[in-house]
């Protein structure tokens, strides 16, 4: 296991610069709004920013205030943040949990919550509620290297993660937590490990399997259509991102100001009605900036891609506590409860959308305390 520290070479920065000089932005063609896609004008106001405003060297400041390393699991090199509770807790006390991110996220999403998790007391919390947090990058996405010979699909990444927490970091027993592709990692970890996963929790909580979607509930059956109606027009994405990534990844690889319309029209629509507060600028640009400089957009579609070899979710029965997303309000226990056999808690949080963890971190944090309280 080795230090990491991000450190972005001057001469990458200077031919980004160049590029976002060389920027072409087209023509309006389908109105002057989001309806059709990233807004011209805004990506125009963005990229301006981008570059004479935009300080990345103040941003890998703050990622380098994370302590960070790579490890070679499983012959694979797995980069992460290691968030340690102060020494000063009591160690019997203190709970080991690992936070995996989705796409189009990046381990720096999840940096807030994992600072709020490990030193309670620095906000007037419990010490007692402490936890050593542990945020990998998901393979082929920023600073970890994208799988060789395997494809992406959650067992092959969660036998990565318990390998991380159980032999290179020696935690015996663990907690943990995803959202998006993480939420599937997540899952799977507690499926396959259940001897040695101390809990699971969950904002994006497991839909269980065609096998298990018989005689639903009313109740269920009206999500299930909401849901269906709130994401129609919205899996375009994933469509080409399943099928044909390598053809969309030329494109976005090259140029930095396409990028950041592929990426960040997903941050607004699916942080329901929270952009404008739940994201700054240079959050939106840091995130934009680890996927640039890492050329690893292309490698981040692998999880659609190889969405097809991905095994059925089999039955969950470590303790799972669950607070919904308000991006899926509405979800019914009983349809969480077709995956998870030991559901303890179920809330419903009041704001907030897909990206639970950057957007609702203090509310996150506290429903994660209160139902890790009774397994410490």
């Amino acid at each position: 296991m080795d230090e990491f520290r991000v450190t972005v070479p001057q001469q990458d920065l200077a031919d980004l610069d160049e590029r976002l000089e060389r920027t072409r932005i087209p023509p309006h063609a389908f109105g002057t709004d989001w309806s059709a896609g990233t807004d011209q004008d805004y990506l125009r106001d963005l990229i301006e920013y981008w570059r004479h405003g935009f300080d990345w060297r103040a941003r890998e400041a703050w990622l380098g205030s994370f302590p960070q390393f790579t490890a070679e699991i499983n012959g694979q090199r797995i980069h992460f943040a290691h968030i340690r509770a102060p020494r000063s807790t009591h160690a019997a006390a203190v709970i080991p949990i690992i936070l995996s991110h989705g796409w189009p996220y990046s381990f720096a999403e999840m940096l807030p919550l994992g600072e709020i998790l490990a030193d309670p007391a620095a906000r007037g919390g419990d010490p007692a509620d402490a936890f050593d947090v542990v945020i990998p990058s998901l393979p082929g996405y920023g600073f970890s290297a994208s799988l060789k010979e395997q494809p992406f699909t959650s067992p092959v990444v969660a036998e990565l993660w318990h390998t991380l927490m159980t032999e290179e970091l020696g935690y015996e027993r663990y907690a943990t937590y995803g959202e998006d592709v993480g939420a599937r990692v997540s899952d799977r970890t507690a499926a396959l490990h259940p001897d040695q996963v101390i809990g699971l929790f969950a904002t994006h909580a497991a839909f269980p399997p065609e096998s298990r979607k018989e005689n639903l509930s009313t109740q269920e059956t009206a999500f299930i259509d909401w849901l269906a109606a709130k994401w129609a027009g919205e899996d375009a994405y994933a469509r080409i991102q399943s099928t044909k990534p390598d053809t969309l990844a030329v494109g976005l690889n090259d140029s930095p100001a396409g990028l950041a319309a592929w990426l960040i029209e997903k941050f607004r629509t699916w942080s329901d009605g929270e952009f404008e507060t739940a994201w700054t600028r240079d959050e939106l640009l840091t995130t934009v900036m680890l996927y640039w400089v890492t050329q690893s957009v292309g490698t981040s579609f692998r999880p659609y891609f190889d969405g097809p070899l991905e095994p059925e979710m089999p039955l969950i029965d470590v303790p799972v506590g669950v607070a919904v997303q308000w991006g899926e309000r509405g979800f019914p226990r009983s349809y969480a409860e077709r995956t998870y056999t030991d559901l303890r808690t179920w809330t419903n949080l009041p704001r907030g959308g897909h990206f639970t963890a950057k957007q609702t971190p203090e509310l996150v944090a506290t429903r994660m305390r209160e139902f890790f309280r009774p397994l410490r």
